[in-house]
């Protein structure tokens, strides 16, 4: 089930809110400009579903959202447990970075967790199966897919260039909770 915590910025060990439930994430989320929704796909999908069907599925979602934020392209990306790369991919969002463009990511299934960096707090957001989570462009943040990673997700690009990660060098994400 997907959780939000928060924490100063400073105090990893201390939570200053949790919760699980969907509507009080998505409404605390909003107040620091990120929009956390639930989706539903129109249709059954098998465990083995293709890229074009899992788009198939949640076209009405994404043609919301392309008509309210203008989003130009998405995508599917998967990660699997047995993926020869998968620590090097993990190592590589571990750290703070922003991007020059919205980071829109909607789980298929698995989960990730996305760690904020806003005014002086870490919003820990544990996204799963059916969580939309939209980063605005910007935003400090960092992502964990886990040491096992298993996620499908559905990515919204304005401009993919503009998704290139700028590292902020700044060490926080290693004082806080990784996803096990």
């Amino acid at each position: 089930m997907s959780v939000l915590t928060v924490f100063a910025d400073n105090n990893p060990a201390q939570p200053l809110f949790s919760s699980r439930d969907g509507a009080a994430i998505a409404t605390e989320l909003a107040k620091i400009g990120v929009n956390f929704e639930r989706w539903r796909a129109d249709r059954e999908l098998a465990a083995d579903a293709d890229n074009a069907t899992i788009l198939a599925a949640y076209q009405a979602e994404i043609d919301r959202l392309v008509a309210m934020a203008g989003y130009q392209s998405w995508d599917v990306v998967s990660m699997q447990p047995e993926h020869p790369d998968r620590a090097v991919f993990r190592e590589k969002f571990l750290s703070e970075h922003t991007h020059g463009e919205d980071e829109v990511r909607f789980f298929v299934e698995g989960a990730g967790l996305f760690c904020l960096h806003i005014e002086g707090k870490v919003y820990q957001v544990l996204c799963e199966k059916h969580d939309l989570i939209s980063v605005p462009a910007n935003t400090r943040h960092w992502f964990d897919m886990g040491s096992a990673p298993r996620f499908t997700a559905i990515r919204l690009f304005n401009n993919p260039e503009g998704w290139v990660a700028q590292f902020t060098g700044d060490g926080i994400a290693d004082g806080f909770p990784k996803l096990d």
